[in-house]
């Protein structure tokens, strides 16, 4: 008998390529699939042999499009957290870190992947900044050279989101248009990925034409219509996962054309409820086949990003697969990695020092958490950022305050102060602005967990508490935290590069649910209260944000002033 290493016998198995389960003996040699035995006849001498009766075998689930920083852990515990849940394949995109670190983050993030039994590769951020040093500082930027540096890795295998995608369009000097104009010299078929929410017509055929043809962004269904019919691959999150859209697709049998991704996924709903097995099983509670569903997670993916060695069980591909109890349910029994059973391994890398030394700011001073206006004057009109509930997106409000002795009297009106300070040892900037809506009502939020640049932000009702919150960050060198009536409700730390931890899941699931909990007690209404946080100061997010140069108008790519004239 011929010698393999495992044996899975009579289960059903997911065959990619007729799209339907059919009963078979898989064997495993090595880290491949070796023969799926359909007539049951052969007989293998099996290291271990694995009673599939009534268990359903599909491939491990591949995520092309997602951040490792969102989920506020580095990369091994990552790893292994995502494993349990049938996850084998990343392509990350680490924007968040290089915001921080540049370059350097970003090979850091590459190499603590090395360890980890999941495969993590790598997009190249290509918008870092977000916009461009005039409306934001951030602690390092990925430009031409660095893009052509990161190619020679590896693990790299795409250019990731084009986010500047209203600038790129148009005439400009950005350094993701002069790479792009490099690759389609040198590497023509390179993938790029892309992020351009509303673009429709003319400029969606622009953003194509530079090579950009995929998106994973919210749309209505015509712009999901007009990507799908101009070529693009749509690339559909937990938010796409509407009944128009999945309609759509199924409809137009358009499973070549499309795959489920994760985007981002917080540290609380990646313990409590999974990674892309979320995403997938929300699609299939809608109403998407559960055949489809597999397919668009494991398949079209791998196909993307041009890894062929995987997203199917067929002979010669990478053994990377879950074994289920029930066709209908993404719950793993067990996970296979190359053919091997995964294991925790824990965290065992050491990012360099001065990652855990990131935040920087200029000397405090209690001072600093008010705001003075120059003129004579009792009241005036503010540009407020208003916050909804179900969306991240924000508006401009005017709203009417008070003046005394040249000091805005905010506390008196129904906005909260928000400050961003720069926390990158460059400038010592602060931006002053304030917040309405569905935030919180009392008490203070501090976080450096903030988009893209993470530079340190407070929002709250009392001077004093977001002094105190502020310094507490500090101290904890990055975080989330709360405060009110100068007690300290909740902390969440982040000390690699102010934005993730190295402690296990479990541990930072309970410090943000626990920071949710105190922003949810202090009135923050909003469907994800920290997503919500964290984009408000997001340059690249309409309408109007908050950074350390001051309030964005983000249409017209400028800083305006608090009041209006």
């Amino acid at each position: 008998m011929e010698k393999v290493d495992i044996l899975i016998k009579n289960v059903n198995v997911f065959n990619t390529y007729l799209k339907k389960f059919v009963n078979a003996d898989v064997s495993v040699l090595g880290d491949r699939f070796y023969y799926i035995d359909r007539k049951h006849s052969e007989e293998f001498d099996a290291k271990e042999v694995i009673d599939g009766t009534g268990k359903y075998m599909v491939p491990g689930l591949i995520d092309i499009h997602m951040h490792v920083e969102s989920s506020m852990m580095t990369p091994i515990p990552f790893g292994d957290c995502v494993l349990k849940y049938g996850v084998t394949t990343l392509v990350a995109e680490p924007h968040e870190i290089a915001n921080v670190k540049g370059i350097r983050g970003i090979l850091e993030m590459i190499s603590a992947a090395q360890e980890s039994q999941i495969d993590i590769y790598y997009g190249i951020p290509s918008s870092v900044p977000s916009t461009n040093e005039n409306l934001e500082t951030t602690g390092d930027k990925i430009d031409f050279s660095a893009m052509k540096h990161l190619m020679q890795e590896k693990d790299v295998i795409c250019v990731g989101e084009v986010m500047n995608y209203r600038q790129i369009i148009h005439e400009n000097n950005l350094e993701i248009s002069k790479f792009i104009s490099y690759l389609r010299q040198e590497e023509p078929n390179f993938i790029i990925e892309g992020h351009c929410p509303s673009l429709v017509d003319l400029d969606l055929a622009k953003f194509l034409y530079l090579g950009i043809d995929a998106d994973h962004t919210e749309h209505t269904l015509e712009e999901f219509r007009q990507r799908v019919e101009n070529g693009m691959f749509m690339e559909i999150q937990d938010k796409m996962l509407k009944p128009e859209i999945l309609d759509y697709v199924k409809e137009n049998n358009l499973y070549e054309h499309c795959c489920f991704v994760t985007d981002d996924t917080m540290a609380d709903t990646l313990y409590e409820k999974g990674q892309l097995n979320y995403v997938v099983q929300n699609a299939i509670d809608l109403g998407f086949g559960f055949e489809d569903a597999i397919y668009c997670a494991t398949y079209t993916p791998s196909r993307r990003m041009k890894l062929t060695d995987r997203g199917s069980i067929a002979p010669g591909k990478l053994a990377d697969f879950m074994l289920l109890d029930s066709k209908n349910l993404l719950k793993p029994l067990a996970v296979f990695k190359r053919g091997k059973a995964v294991r925790e391994i824990g965290h065992s890398y050491r990012f360099p020092k001065d990652f855990y030394e990131s935040v920087h700011l200029p000397k405090l001073d209690p001072s600093m958490f008010s705001v003075k206006i120059d003129e004579d004057v009792e009241e005036v009109q503010v540009r407020a950022i208003e916050i909804f509930l179900d969306r991240t997106q924000t508006k401009e409000k005017i709203v009417t305050m008070k003046v005394k002795d040249h000091m805005l009297q905010w506390q008196d009106s129904e906005c909260r102060l928000a400050m961003v300070f720069e926390r990158h040892g460059k400038n010592g900037n602060i931006g002053y602005g304030f917040i309405t809506g569905s935030c919180h009502k009392t008490g203070t939020v501090a976080t450096t967990y903030f988009h893209d640049h993470h530079n340190l932000f407070v929002a709250g009702d009392d001077p004093r508490d977001m002094y105190m919150a502020v310094k507490e960050i500090q101290e904890m060198q990055g975080g989330v935290i709360t405060v009110k009536d100068g007690k300290v409700d909740s902390r969440l730390q982040l000390p690699v590069c102010g934005i993730l931890s190295e402690k296990p899941i479990s541990e930072i699931a309970a410090g943000l649910k626990s920071v949710i909990n105190s922003m949810t007690e202090y009135g923050y209404n909003h469907m994800n209260p920290i997503m919500s946080l964290g984009t408000l100061g997001l340059p690249v997010s309409p309408a109007l944000k908050l950074t350390d140069k001051g309030l964005i108008d983000v249409k017209g790519e400028k800083i305006v002033p608090i009041c209006v004239k």
